[in-house]
């Protein structure tokens, strides 16, 4: 009863604090995430360099000269026309195809069986026949002293399957070059429908390589790849068991 008093209180406590949020919300739809600040190179090189010394950008404690106010093609932040418009450095946008169609099913049987049987007994018993007599209720036969047998059986059967499909084109982000020249990724997207907002992050590191003439790349060409996508909102809401149900679920192990 001392154990179940506080706990009841911290569940009121935490509960309480959930409705407060639930019922601010009431009437109004899910707010948008506030967009993340992405590092960038502060100068944009020239058309005139080029190869690694261009994808390096400015050199440690090198303060890059401001772009002079001149509207030649080779002029600091120009466009290049000849160098990979593929992304490379930090800042630069790529599009990632996630196109993940999985299915798994793993069905295990088990199923045991046991018998087993003993019998053992001394014929005289030693002349103690008469001494158990007395000690054990009933005629004692020497020669069945230990009769036992036991039979066990054992079945068991699981069942697992999966099956997800998701389907959908998202920008991302270079936020970092490893010194090995792989490519740091993120995206995120969100869309609100009404009173429901649906969320897709990805993150991971790509390969300069495996990005396509098109600037884009597959989900699995990601490596350490980490895709979410769900939502908030009032459907999401609707789908998810009552705090009392999750707190009594979380506290009642039968």
């Amino acid at each position: 009863m001392k154990i179940i008093v506080p706990l009841a209180l911290v569940a009121a406590t935490l509960s309480g604090c959930g409705a407060v949020g639930h019922l601010k919300a009431v009437g109004k739809a899910p707010k948008l995430s506030p967009a993340e600040e992405i590092a960038a190179p502060s100068v944009e090189s020239s058309l005139g360099l080029q190869g690694a010394a261009y994808r390096a950008g400015p050199a440690a404690g090198v303060v890059a000269p401001p772009p002079p106010p001149s509207a030649s093609l080779f002029r600091t932040g120009s466009g290049a026309f000849f160098r990979d418009q593929r992304a490379g450095r930090v800042g630069d946008i790529l599009t990632v195809k996630i196109n993940i169609a999985d299915k798994a099913a793993v069905d295990n049987t088990t199923t045991r069986s046991r018998a087993g049987t003993e019998k053992s007994g001394v014929a005289a018993l030693l002349g103690l026949q008469a001494p158990l007599a007395k000690l054990l209720p009933g005629a004692v036969d020497p020669a069945k002293l230990v009769d036992t047998s036991s039979t066990s059986t054992a079945n068991g059967a699981g069942n697992t399957s999966r099956s997800e499909t998701i389907n959908m084109t998202i920008a991302a982000t270079v936020v970092g070059v490893m010194p090995n020249g792989n490519l740091l990724i993120r995206g995120k997207q969100e869309v609100r429908v009404n009173f429901e907002l649906r969320e897709l992050v990805v993150s991971g590191m790509v390969r300069p390589e495996d990005i396509a003439r098109d600037n884009s790349i597959r989900h699995s060409q990601i490596a350490e790849a980490r895709i979410s996508y769900g939502g908030r909102g009032q459907l999401t809401d609707a789908q998810q068991a009552r705090w009392g149900q999750q707190i009594y679920d979380a506290l009642f192990p039968f």
